[in-house]
């Protein structure tokens, strides 16, 4: 079937191609009874304008770049969904790229996105140091971060306080007098580990103690569980804070095997909420982030950003702590 082009609907509605480009792009000075003839042989033809060839009249792309990583597909659902409805209230196209760890750099993937003209970009990403971040305000383009604080010109952020949520769970427990508590390494993401570690450190300053919690996994073992399963033989603790549900569940696992009892003996909390915390038995202990607004207010800030009206603070989004059955 042959493509209906910006020709065909100039030729159908008697019209320069010019007139036709000028009321595609909403331009004011066509006439009325000339609009409404290039509007019926649009809708006639089933013409569809290019976003890129629009772009070119207007200077603008009404296309956003999105980046995440390759592995985070089953978190990142939820954000896209909020990314896609606020950008079809505004009439944006967003293009997916995705970041592959150890294959592909996440500066790399940008400055490609920005050389196929996008008017914006969109980074999920909470494993952001601080060079990438300085890197990337090189670019004179609108760019916002979710997962990273980040506010610098032509950069700004949408996040949830991790550190804060740390922070307020190990207080509750040392409250209790609970403090053997710690927190198992993630070696996929030492940036939210990093932030992990900071907020139980600040909790246990609070009650004059110090944190030494923080269990590393030695290199020659492949995974959580592989080590867990050996660890646990000769340590038991409180409470086991994780980043990640697999690494939480390797924790249950493991602990199940050796007969240690979740959670009488031992409590396990993990820090992301996904579906399958809910799945596994016993229910794991999370907290709810508000993935759908992550995206929705990312693409909200954009559109600010593009139109000159926003003020590039980051916005700082509220998480909430669901108990279930691996704490008391």
């Amino acid at each position: 079937m042959k493509r209906v082009t910006i020709y065909d609907v100039a030729k159908e509605a008697n019209v320069s191609l010019a007139t036709v480009s000028r009321v595609i792009n909403g331009v004011e000075i066509v006439r009325s009874d000339t609009r409404d003839r290039v509007q019926q042989a649009i809708e006639k033809l089933g013409y569809k304008p290019n976003a890129i060839a629009q772009g070119l009249a207007l200077k603008k792309t009404t296309i956003i770049g999105l980046v995440i990583p390759e592995a985070s597909f089953t978190y990142t659902g939820q954000i896209i969904n909020g990314l896609l409805d606020v950008a079809k209230i505004y009439k944006y196209n967003i293009m997916l790229h995705t970041v592959t760890e150890g294959i592909s750099e996440i500066n790399d993937v940008v400055e490609n996105i920005i050389k196929s003209r996008v008017d914006g970009v969109i980074i999920y990403s909470d494993k952001l140091q601080d060079a990438e971040l300085s890197t990337l305000t090189k670019y004179d383009i609108p760019i916002v971060i979710i997962g990273n604080k980040a506010a610098q010109e032509k950069i700004s952020s949408v996040y949830v306080n991790i550190e804060q949520a740390i922070y307020e769970i190990v207080d509750v427990y040392l409250q209790k007098n609970i403090d053997d508590i710690v927190i198992i390494e993630d070696r996929k993401n030492r940036n939210s580990i990093k932030k992990m570690v900071s907020g139980a450190s600040n909790a246990f300053k609070k009650h004059n103690k110090e944190f030494n919690g923080l269990i590393e996994i030695p290199a020659e073992y492949r995974s959580s569980y592989d080590f867990l399963s050996s660890y646990l033989k000769k340590h038991k603790h409180s409470l086991v804070l994780t980043n990640r549900d697999s690494q939480a569940m390797a924790c249950i696992n493991a602990a199940k095997e050796i007969g240690i009892d979740i959670p009488n003996e031992m409590e396990i909390i993990c820090l992301i909420d996904t579906k399958y915390n809910s799945m596994i038995r016993p229910q794991l202990s999370s907290f709810f982030i508000p993935s759908y607004d992550l995206g929705a207010v990312a693409m909200r800030i954009i559109t600010k950003m593009l139109n000159n009206s926003n003020d590039e603070k980051p916005v700082e989004l509220s998480y909430v702590f669901t108990p279930r059955q691996t704490t008391k």
